[in-house]
């Protein structure tokens, strides 16, 4: 093979690669990234009791957006979220909210089954459209993406990640957010 045509080759091949890396790292930021305001929403948490950010003006809030109740990825995040309830609660009191497309009657088995205590909201109809807001819904799937918010008591993001649906992200990266809001709080809590 000519020279030329060798780096044609390793061109082209470079061009897809970045072209490749940008797409990837495109779907990795279409989240809301920090700096920017937590879109306003309001959904079901029971089948008659409606749940807003708002009404959380004045505390930071945690959004965990999951594909699916009953998965094991899911089922697993949201455990070990109720778990750490106590850890959570010494940065300023932040509310744990849990949302995806499935409908109430699902969330309200699933938090009785996992004896959850944190209110897990329902984005069913329009379906997704709360996801959508946060850049959190994968559209082939039709279901919301694993993608977790923290926001602060001025309802900005503070910090949000966007995990691999088939990965659980822990709560590593909330607890550091909340640490680097309320560093006084982590040494007190200590």
């Amino acid at each position: 093979m000519s020279q030329v045509l060798s780096r044609r080759i390793s061109s082209k091949n470079l061009k897809r690669g970045k072209q490749a890396s940008k797409e990837s790292a495109r779907s990795r930021s279409s989240i809301i990234g920090a700096g920017n305001k937590a879109p306003e929403f309001s959904l079901y948490s029971t089948p008659d009791q409606k749940v807003s950010l708002s009404d959380f003006k004045g505390r930071p809030v945690v959004l965990a957006f999951y594909p699916a109740d009953w998965s094991p990825v899911c089922t697993d995040q949201l455990s070990l979220y109720n778990q750490l309830l106590p850890e959570f609660e010494r940065y300023n009191r932040p509310e744990i909210l849990g949302i995806s497309v499935d409908g109430i009657w699902s969330h309200i088995a699933f938090a009785k089954d996992r004896s959850l205590r944190f209110p897990i909201l329902s984005d069913f109809e329009p379906k997704g459209d709360v996801s959508r807001q946060y850049g959190a819904y994968q559209n082939k799937v039709g279901e919301s993406s694993r993608a977790i918010f923290v926001i602060d008591e001025h309802g900005m993001v503070r910090w949000s990640y966007l995990s691999p649906v088939g990965v659980n992200p822990g709560a590593d990266g909330i607890i550091n957010a909340l640490e680097e809001m309320y560093p006084q709080k982590e040494k007190s809590g200590r």
